[in-house]
């Protein structure tokens, strides 16, 4: 991954990849990624800043301040995040002699309104979602994927950010952080994060720490339906948004969720969801 030295953001080295792939060419229309970008030690502070963009900022380290329209200053510190949006100002950055470890995303689409009028209100507002491990693993991923510049892993790396984003504001509530440390959250959430992937229970088991039967058990006691009939109705149903929302195909669609033998991916979607995938996509059922 491309590195860069631009000493009046950072004394260490810092990444940004820019969306090189056209637009025209992404499936998801309503959500896409424009540039992504990770500032260890962040010594910039700017001010009266204003983007074209709308842009999810996340704090891993460090504080600092933010203030939207010469407003109340808001305190930034380990595991915050807040948005930049067109039509403001924005005075932040670490304050004097300070720094911060900052990733950003800077995305466009007409999804960034639904998520403004329903769980992403007061945008404006800092908010602390917690440092979590998975956090990381979650924001390299999205870089790995806008750096290959191939258009369906960009329309990954957007979803994933959707993804992330909602994850965070659900941590961003009264009393939800402890709930997050939780193993079985912890666990659920690697499920989902991890739907376009071939699914290798014994992976899963490696990264928990936990044996296959107390990941079939856990699985059961937070769904009620065993480990592989939860994995298949995850995948099921992002393929049911993919196939709606993008123009993939029915075979492009199973491999990106991981199915290898694109008939065995029809069977299952006729069984969970009554037609073929074909016909689900025709009839926008």
């Amino acid at each position: 991954m491309t590195t860069y030295m631009d000493y009046t953001i950072s004394s260490e080295p810092i990444r940004i990849i820019d969306r090189t792939t056209d637009k025209s060419k992404l499936n998801v229309k309503s959500l896409s990624l424009v540039s992504v970008g990770h500032l260890p030690n962040r010594t910039l502070y700017r001010d009266h800043a204003r983007f074209n963009h709308y842009a999810v900022v996340y704090i891993s380290g460090g504080s600092g301040t933010y203030r939207v329209h010469d407003g109340e200053t808001q305190h930034v510190g380990k595991g915050c995040f807040f948005l930049f949006f067109p039509g403001a100002s924005f005075d932040y950055g670490p304050a004097p002699g300070e720094t911060w470890d900052e990733f950003y995303f800077t995305l466009e689409g007409s999804r960034i309104q639904e998520w403004l009028s329903t769980w992403l209100t007061e945008p404006d507002r800092v908010r602390q979602a917690g440092a979590d491990d998975a956090y990381h693993s979650k924001m390299e991923r999205i870089f790995m994927l806008m750096e290959s510049g191939i258009p369906g892993n960009l329309d990954r790396a957007a979803l994933l950010l959707e993804s992330l984003l909602y994850e965070w504001m659900l941590n961003s509530q009264p009393g939800s952080r402890t709930n997050a440390a939780d193993p079985t959250v912890k666990l659920m959430d690697d499920l989902l994060a991890s739907i376009h992937q071939p699914f290798e229970a014994e992976r899963v088991c490696e990264r928990h720490h936990i044996s296959l039967s107390t990941l079939r058990r856990m699985v059961h006691k937070s769904t009620g339906y065993s480990l592989h009939e939860y994995v298949h109705r995850l995948k099921i149903s992002e393929a049911k948004n993919m196939l709606l929302n993008t123009h993939q195909s029915v075979k492009d669609t199973a491999l990106s969720l991981g199915f290898k033998d694109v008939f065995y991916f029809s069977r299952l979607f006729k069984k969970y969801v009554g037609v073929s995938p074909q016909h689900f996509r025709n009839n926008v059922y």
